[in-house]
């Protein structure tokens, strides 16, 4: 028999009360209810021609930046309106929708819901069905930015995935796959590539992780992201430098998307997770007056460590984090707006020896199982923009640094029988990074982006015995049309020129130049029926540094140093819609030359491999009123140095993938208030793998939810999940080390219970 700790559960009733009192007592700070409304009505030069709805609703969002949401179904076989001179965004709506029996409103400040009629949902919130145009639908890729192969993760579906970290953030789409089952162990691979590969930003600033291989790169709280967009493959040019493999650009919450216009709000929120006691706390505070807004927000979370589906605790993975962000912003009546924010997480807890592995057999006995680890991230960024662009003027400046750190005790071998020598070693990573960017709008035909850019990335070891670093600093220069030079065409391309400095830990300096080049077009073949896409991009990635916790001081680079860092990206796809239902194929590949990976060793330091990751993603989908279903699947085949890749070589390159099955579907009874929803991975055998080594084994997990949102009780959300319901005893297939026999791999959690309550005032 399997055991599971109940005490956790007792707790359950007690916390969701302590909610709502809590959500009471916030109430009573608040000065004015949070009501749906118009922006400001801004006047802003708007040219949409005559066309399919759908596409005049992505022209219409990509021009006023408003998030457009709309069923499929109501969108399909109708025409827009034209639209064209300065006018106000809501002006604009009314022309392209004029003659189309169909309504809208706005549920904030930057996102409006188009309808047939007048929702019953409650004030604020889009219907379940709807689909944020932005992704096209259900299918994730658009032009609205300029990517043939893009996936966005907006606030509506974020909303209805309640992520608890980035695996389920991403969780549904077979081509981003999470490795590790703990924030701090958890990296992000895109069609089988290390996230590290990609151009990987956090509100605009460039995040440089590379500190720790048993570490995740990138840690992340999903309870403050707002949206999450991922170029898989090819990315345009102001995506920013190093996007060999594409590019990951998350973007968090800010006042204005809780309030459409001045007052004072507060939200509450609390889950609790039946599998480890796991209690995770989120408060956020925020504000606006006559321009100015400002947002708080920190979430705590503690337990103990989880128990697999064989019932067994898995040692290291406690729940320990603590995040927080504070952003303070202010708009002129001109539409000037200046931004400051702060994002830090904090994980520190005991975790495997080797963080994002279970266990290594024939170690040595002086080797603890576990060992404490602390992880402190943060990110701080300065930025400018305009809300309401004029003519060619709509600039934007970004000046950030981000850092992330990672202290954990060192052992060394023993001397006899003598206990182990332990001290601490820290790794250290930053980055000093800025752009400034003008959008040059050219009316219907679309936009061009040009800017310049910079970072200058740090990467630094130290304990007791000595302190050493690389450093690479990068200049580049970029421009990215997005135009549409006829109706059924759409087309992207850009150029961009990098000039980089290495600095190794000799101190030698090396400076390479590289130009990178993209462009992608989608074609409809039949106007809202079938549409045709293609890109390719060649990325110059310069010299990647080592990572913190391998630099050698003994390493010498060469009279030429360590080769840059190239890749080639291929993508092409046909889409096709009817009346709700979209059926998508893609096929891509991605080749990236001379990714370095250096170890420890002295001949390592300018090591670089071959990586190729090539295959193919199909998906179906139907979206309607108040839900949808969606099927999508995925088949990977990723090499290193023209053999099957495996897991330890790949380290900050590539892992093995092979075909993966995502089924996903929810659906909303507006009339209780309550959606229900569930999802399916599964992920098949793999036996692509080199001579000695295990083959992948396959796994299915099963989750659902049901969530109710009251009448009574518009700002109360209390929501029901269960995870894993099949109770596998799995490590996603992503995670390091399973196909080695020595290896006992990170399992993720056995099946659990997740009660969350949530109050806004």
């Amino acid at each position: 028999m399997k055991s599971r700790n109940k005490a956790g559960q007792q707790a359950v009733r007690p916390a969701l009360i302590a909610v709502l009192l809590a959500g009471t007592a916030l109430g009573n700070f608040a000065t004015q209810p949070v009501l749906a409304q118009a922006p400001a009505a801004t006047s802003a030069a708007i040219d949409i021609p005559a066309q399919a709805l759908s596409s005049a609703l992505i022209a219409f969002s990509r021009q006023t930046r408003i998030e457009i949401f709309v069923p499929s179904s109501l969108a399909a076989g109708k025409r827009s309106g034209a639209v064209s001179g300065a006018q106000s965004p809501e002006a604009a709506l009314q022309r392209l929708l004029a003659g189309t029996g169909l309504t809208y409103r706005f549920t904030g400040a930057r996102s409006v819901t188009v309808e047939a009629v007048p929702a019953a949902a409650a004030i604020g919130a889009a219907p379940a069905g709807a689909i944020a145009l932005d992704t096209i639908d259900v299918m994730g890729a658009s032009m609205a930015r300029g990517g043939v192969s893009e996936i966005v993760i907006g606030p509506k579906e974020i909303e209805r995935k309640n992520p608890i970290d980035t695996r389920d953030l991403f969780a549904g789409e077979p081509g981003v796959k999470v490795g590790g089952s703990i924030p701090m162990s958890q990296k992000v691979y895109v069609h089988g590539v290390e996230e590290n590969n990609l151009s990987v930003t956090i509100d605009g600033s460039r995040q440089n992780n590379k500190v720790f291989h048993h570490n995740g790169t990138t840690l992340i709280d999903p309870s403050f992201l707002k949206a999450a967009r991922v170029d898989a493959g090819v990315a345009p040019a102001d995506a920013g430098p190093g996007a060999m493999a594409g590019a990951i650009a998350y973007e968090t919450k800010d006042a204005r998307d809780f309030l459409p216009g001045n007052g004072v709000g507060a939200f509450a929120k609390t889950m609790f997770n039946t599998n480890g006691n796991v209690f995770t706390n989120s408060l956020s505070g925020y504000a606006r007056y006559q321009g100015f807004d400002a947002l708080g927000y920190v979430t705590y979370g503690k337990g103990q460590a989880y128990e697999a589906g064989d019932g067994r605790k898995v040692p290291g993975t406690a729940t320990d984090i603590l995040s927080g962000l504070v952003k303070l912003g202010w708009e002129a009546p001109s539409g000037d707006r200046f931004q400051i924010s702060h994002e830090r997480v904090r994980d520190d807890a005991l975790r495997p020896f080797r963080g994002n592995i279970g266990f290594i057999s024939g170690r040595p006995a002086w080797e603890p199982r576990i060992r404490n680890y602390e992880i402190n991230r943060q990110n701080t960024v300065l930025s400018y923009s305009r809300t309401s662009p004029i003519g060619l003027w709509d600039p934007k400046a970004v000046l950030a640094y981000s850092a992330t750190e990672v202290r954990t005790p060192v052992f060394e071998r023993p001397i006899g029988a003598n206990p182990p020598v332990t001290y601490p070693g820290t790794g250290e990573t930053d980055s000093l990074n800025g752009k400034f960017e003008n959008r040059f709008g050219l009316g219907s035909l679309g936009s061009v982006t040009a800017g310049v850019d910079f970072y200058k990335d740090k990467a630094l070891y130290k304990d007791i015995n000595y302190r050493i670093s690389e450093k690479a600093s990068n200049v580049g220069v970029y421009a990215q049309a997005r135009l549409t030079p006829i109706e059924r065409v759409r087309v992207s391309f850009g150029l961009r020129g990098d000039k980089q400095w290495f600095t190794g830990v000799d101190r030698s300096s090396h400076d390479n130049f590289g130009v990178s080049r993209n462009a992608s077009a989608e074609v409809d073949l039949i106007p809202e029926l079938l549409t045709a896409k293609a890109g390719y991009s060649h990325v110059f990635g310069g010299v990647q540094l080592a990572e913190n916790f391998i630099l050698n001081p003994a390493w010498r680079y060469g009279r030429d140093g360590v080769e840059p860092t190239t890749s080639d990206n291929y993508v092409a796809g046909l889409v096709a819609r009817y009346a709700g239902f979209t059926v998508e194929g893609s096929v891509f590949r991605t080749v990236i030359d001379n990714a370095r990976s250096a170890r420890f060793a002295l001949a390592a330091a300018t090591q670089t491999r071959h990586v190729e990751s090539h295959g193919y993603e199909i998906s179906a989908a139907y979206a309607w009123a108040d839900g949808f279903v969606r099927a999508k699947y995925a088949d990977i085949d990723v090499k290193i140095d023209n053999l099957p890749a495996d897991s330890d070589t790949g380290t900050y390159l590539a892992t093995p993938i092979g075909r993966v099955l995502t089924l996903t579907g929810a659906h909303t009874f507006q009339q209780w208030g309550v959606t229900v929803g569930a999802d399916l991975e599964i992920v098949f055998d793999y036996k692509k793998v080199l001579p000695g080594n295990l083959p992948l084994k396959g796994y299915e997990v099963v989750n659902a939810f049901v969530e109710y949102k009251p009448q009574a009780l518009p700002n109360f959300t209390f929501r029901v999940e269960a995870k894993n319901i099949l109770d596998k005893t799995y490590a996603d297939r992503a995670t390091y080390g399973q196909e080695f026999g020595t290896v006992t791999p990170l399992y993720q959690p056995g099946r659990a219970i997740v009660l969350s309550a949530a109050a806004r005032f």
